[in-house]
């Protein structure tokens, strides 16, 4: 019987849900023996190929890519699961959400204090996505599943979550794995 596949992505955020991830440490060898990865920058592959049971995203949507691949993450997982504070409420990028976007450029690409821009021009190249009017949780733009909240989530909580979904057990995590003092 084939083993079930699993997918992440990094959207707009750190790639610290994905370092905590690789913090499961030995237990790593145990998941490879449950699942088979699909996207994840574990085997390098940058497209999903193909319905996932598990769908693992991080970080919020800042720009139109991030819209396009949580769309497609979505489209072809069973169970998509949103880790991390970015995910989940916008976290730090979300911060630009107080100003508007005409300001972010202005600071970013022509007054801040350490821009150099002679031509005075902000970036329009058709290969920069383009930025959203703000940054969106990814509950608002896809059905999520699950929210692992934290930053990072601790890797126990994630190999928990992973664990009891791969086993169809209810997803019950334990006070402590989802406190953060």
């Amino acid at each position: 019987m084939a083993k079930p596949r699993v997918a992440t992505t990094s959207l707009c955020g750190c790639f610290g849900c994905h370092m905590s991830f690789l913090d499961i440490d030995e237990r790593i060898l145990q998941l490879v023996e449950l699942i088979d990865f699909d996207r994840s920058p574990i085997n390098d592959f940058k497209e999903i190929q193909g319905p996932v049971e598990i769908g693992l995203v991080e970080g919020g949507c800042a720009n139109e890519e991030n819209v396009k691949v949580l769309e497609e993450f979505r489209r072809n997982c069973k169970v998509l699961i949103s880790m991390g504070d970015c995910a989940i409420n916008g976290g730090i990028p979300a911060l630009r959400n107080m100003v508007s976007l005409k300001d972010c450029y202005r600071e970013a690409f022509l007054d801040g204090p350490t821009v150099y821009n002679p031509a005075g021009k902000v970036p329009d190249d058709v290969e920069i996505p383009l930025l959203l009017d703000k940054v969106y949780p990814c509950h608002e733009v896809v059905k999520i599943d699950y929210h692992l909240p934290g930053c990072p989530p601790s890797a126990d909580t994630l190999w928990e979550a992973l664990t009891a979904l791969l086993a169809g057990k209810p997803l019950n995590l334990s006070y402590e794995l989802v406190k953060y003092d």
